[in-house]
């Protein structure tokens, strides 16, 4: 099966929402083994719609439309498509009574319009709504498959999982799924892990694929088997193969991220940890305490912006900033260490340096100073040249500090 995803909704052309749709549906029909080629966005019109789709039908043997289903002129996607494929639509009775029972709930007054959203095509394989009123449906005709959803992420999403996908594996008639495995890097540039693994790139089955975002670079090793642990044994063994050639920058797989890790490996070691900050403006803080139970980690935080918080908040020395700036090797070693002294964690990690657009202390744009404090170890302090954008350089330079700490904890 070869798709192509629909979405529907002048909104998203406007720009006032994201299509967060396609992207969903595009990671859930890989992992059934189903191709997606084609993403296409048309507006609340039905001529365009009508002629978006009659290119789809050129190029794809499965269309899913996502929005247009609810109740106002301006849902238009089944009225549509049933004129197009010559169908009737027809109400739906379960739909129609579930859309009852929503407005009795809720004590609302039921409009004669919404029983509109009950319609299906006829003959189509209706897909309840367990989390909204329209429900999808799914249509084959000429060996091509028409299945709709409706537009809101909270009902789209749950639908297509849990009545979309059993409708279309018995559509595939394959025994073959797809299995994959992502592998997160950081510190090296996609260029040049690319470099490193090229060869692998060429691989049929597992194929290896890069993907970069945010100085980070992720590796998706994609298997395609009737057997699952045969299919993981491909996997694993380009896995190892990867890992044998740039293993040093690797931190995590899946959906995980550099802070998610520090947060797991302090909490395996039972260790906590405090910061203080300057240019990252308590960006660090912001993203550790993001977990449930953070507390049991993160001691606190202080943001000192201005050399006199530096030096009243954080004891950094006078003498320290007049000899060396607070952009420089020393600053961040007192204010890591002071820091972590006054909170009474294990670790104390510090940021300072020159997020821009102009220089500091006559240090250019992206230069950074990393600073960590551990008990009972010699405090250090990492420099950084970082290029990019205002926040670009400050959502790097917190990463850059979660490698640090990462990388110290596995010492």
């Amino acid at each position: 099966m070869n798709a192509e995803i629909i979405a529907v909704g002048s909104e998203l052309l406007l720009g006032q929402i994201v299509n967060t749709n396609a992207r969903f549906l595009s990671q859930q029909l890989a992992e059934i083994g189903i191709n997606v080629y084609y993403h296409t966005v048309v507006g609340d019109n039905p001529t365009r719609l009508e002629k978006a789709l009659e290119v789809a039908e050129d190029r794809s043997n499965l269309i899913i439309f996502t929005g247009g289903l609810g109740p106002t002129k301006d849902d238009l996607t089944k009225e549509t498509i049933a004129r197009h494929l010559t169908r009737k639509l027809v109400m739906d009775e379960d739909a129609l009574v579930s859309i009852k029972q929503y407005f009795e709930k809720t004590g609302r007054e039921m409009t004669e319009n919404n029983k509109k959203q009950a319609l299906v095509l006829e003959g189509s394989e209706v897909l309840p709504n367990d989390n909204g009123m329209a429900p999808g449906m799914l249509l084959t005709r000429s060996g091509i498959s028409y299945m709709l959803l409706p537009g809101p992420p909270k009902e789209m999403e749950p639908m297509f999982v849990t009545y979309g996908v059993p409708a279309l594996y018995k559509k595939t008639n394959s025994k073959e799924r797809i299995y994959s495995k992502v592998l997160r890097f950081f510190g090296i540039g996609e260029a040049a892990l690319e470099t490193k693994v090229v060869d692998l790139l060429d691989y049929q089955n597992p194929t290896v694929a890069p993907l970069a975002s945010d100085g980070e670079v992720t590796l998706r090793i994609t298997a395609k088997h009737s057997n699952h642990e045969e299919a993981m044994q491909l996997i694993e063994g380009v896995e190892q193969e990867i890992l044998s050639r740039v293993g040093e920058f690797h931190y995590g797989y899946g959906t995980s991220s550099l802070i998610n890790e520090v947060f797991r490996s302090l909490s395996s070691f039972e260790l906590t940890i405090a910061c203080a900050e300057s240019l990252t403006g308590g960006m660090f803080q912001e993203e550790i305490t993001t977990f449930p139970g953070s507390s049991s980690i993160f001691m606190g935080g202080i943001v000192s912006y201005s050399n006199e918080a530096k030096i009243n908040l954080l004891d950094v020395k006078e003498n320290t900033i007049a000899d060396f700036g607070v952009i420089s090797e020393q600053c961040a070693q007192e204010m890591a260490e002071n820091v972590r002294l006054k909170l009474g964690a294990n670790i104390g990690i510090s940021f300072t340096g020159v997020a821009g657009p102009d220089e500091v202390e006559g240090k250019p744009v992206g230069t950074v100073w990393i600073g960590l404090a551990r008990e009972g170890k010699p405090t250090v302090a990492y420099p950084l040249n970082l290029a990019g954008n205002r926040n670009s350089i400050r959502i790097r330079t917190v990463k850059h500090g979660c490698q640090i700490l990462l990388n110290s904890l596995q010492e």
